[in-house]
């Protein structure tokens, strides 16, 4: 069994979120999501949703058979109790891939990373474009 973890903020769920999920589980047969804690979003805006609703809509979603909260000090733990086989990273995501393997290594974790570099085709696929078009709707009116 090939198991794969997938992992991202999902605040504002988006289509361009669908996609990487399906894409992350179509590499295994079970694809578990970690949903990153409120506290460690550090390279963008802190999250609008709660960390836990935001982990209920992905544990909703067809293609993930688990999501779960990251880890608060150190998000690689989850990792280490986990031991997946392929962690996948979306086309946008911060993370250097070469460093992420250095230190699954130095852990003793032998998986592969594996960035999905395919996106979704839409105009409304990202937070900040979502962002964008709801401001520019609703500027100067009451909500």
């Amino acid at each position: 069994m090939t198991l794969v973890v997938a992992t991202g903020t999902f605040d504002l769920l988006h289509p361009g979120h669908i996609f990487y999920l399906e894409r992350s589980r179509a590499l295994g047969d079970e694809l578990v999501v970690i949903v990153a804690r409120d506290v460690n979003v550090r390279h963008k805006p802190k999250p609008i949703l709660p960390e836990e609703q935001r982990r209920r809509m992905i544990s909703a979603l067809k293609a993930v058979d688990r999501a779960i909260l990251g880890e608060e000090k150190d998000i690689f733990r989850t990792i280490e109790q986990l031991r997946p086989d392929v962690i996948t990273l979306g086309y946008d995501q911060h993370f250097d891939e070469d460093l992420l393997q250095e230190e699954l290594f130095r852990r003793g974790l032998q998986c592969k990373v594996v960035r999905i570099t395919e996106r979704e085709p839409c105009a409304l696929c990202g937070s900040s474009r979502i962002l964008a078009k709801i401001l520019e709707r609703y500027r100067g009116r009451r909500i």
